[in-house]
């Protein structure tokens, strides 16, 4: 039997993804805040390199810049709810809460896919038209494309957020770590077909932005294969982007055939393990490959770290130094 929730109450919802952390909910919650500060720490080491390097101003790194932005809010939409139930041994949240993570999720999810598809058209420009590629990627254009980027993925966001928040709700049971739009729709007691019909808009224009960056290697490889100066400019700049499209895509694929047609009867901690691999690894890999990849970041990180380095050293020896001054 399913008793429909009156609106003017408050609905908690129970996040049954945490049933099998109760006897190991310490090493959880370790492991969590471990990667979280990493994810933190190795994203905000980009961003600050970039941002303090003139010599990095250049479109392509403002569009990594960007990404490791998105990085932390998607993060941070994620770990923070995580590591609070793990910490309490809290399995409910309210319906505000639910629907304000649900957003936070989609927006970085969509966010993620627009900036991969701007990402792509710059490497396409730099490559096929290098004569054409400061007049066509001004730094007013790159900006727009950036400040575009999070409109149209909030706006995408918000319009789900007003169909799900329309609906009754029969349920409070979600199977997962985490509040996803469609967890809540499949508690609805109503028809859900508008909810339907957008997620599939929405699909649509994730295979169309898809189809674009497949557009822009298709012709950017076509190029490189007959020059070798570009085919090693391509290895510098495009595999690395390259490597992050095929991560995000397959991951939140995975995520979202499954969220609609997987069995709940199969292991949770597969199901666990499928709902959460877009937003732990990306954040994590992203600024690690493009640091480990790209020369210029390499190298000025390397930098930062080595007079970090030297810092820490003075420090010590001076303090070592008062020390022996005390002594008699």
């Amino acid at each position: 039997m399913t008793v429909e929730f009156n609106s003017t109450e408050e609905i908690l919802f129970v996040l049954h993804g945490l049933n099998m952390t109760q006897k190991n909910k310490h090493i959880y919650f370790s492991c969590s805040l471990i990667l979280y500060l990493f994810t933190i720490f190795v994203n905000l080491t980009l961003i600050f390199t970039i941002s303090l390097e003139k010599m990095l101003h250049d479109p392509m790194y403002l569009f990594i810049c960007n990404l490791c932005i998105n990085g932390i809010y998607g993060a941070s939409t994620f770990y923070p709810r995580i590591l609070i139930d793990l910490l309490f041994d809290s399995h409910l949240i309210t319906y505000s809460w639910c629907m304000t993570q649900a957003f936070g999720i989609y927006s970085y999810a969509f966010c993620e896919f627009t900036n991969l598809t701007v990402m792509a058209y710059d490497r396409y420009v730099a490559i096929c038209k290098p004569l054409h590629y400061h007049s066509i990627m001004t730094i007013q254009k790159v900006w727009t494309l950036i400040l575009l980027s999070w409109l149209f993925s909030w706006l995408e966001c918000s319009i789900g957020l007003v169909l799900t928040v329309r609906l009754p709700l029969c349920g409070t049971d979600i199977d997962k770590l985490y509040c996803s739009n469609w967890a809540v729709v499949k508690l609805s007691c109503i028809d859900t077909t508008p909810n339907n019909l957008y997620g599939f808009f929405l699909t649509f224009c994730q295979v169309s932005q898809t189809m674009l960056i497949l557009i822009s290697y298709v012709n950017i490889i076509k190029l490189c294969l007959h020059s070798r100066a570009r085919n090693k400019r391509f290895m510098q700049t495009c595999l690395p982007h390259l490597i992050t499209v095929i991560n995000f895509t397959v991951s939140i694929a995975f995520d979202s055939m499954y969220a609609r047609y997987g069995s709940n009867t199969s292991l949770l901690a597969l199901r666990n393990i499928m709902s959460v691999e877009y937003l732990v690894v990306p954040p994590l890999l992203n600024p690690i490959i493009y640091g480990m990849t790209l020369n210029q970041i390499r190298n000025r990180v390397g930098q930062i770290f080595r007079l970090l380095n030297c810092f820490l050293v003075l420090i010590n020896h001076l303090s070592h130094f008062n020390i022996l001054k005390v002594l008699p």
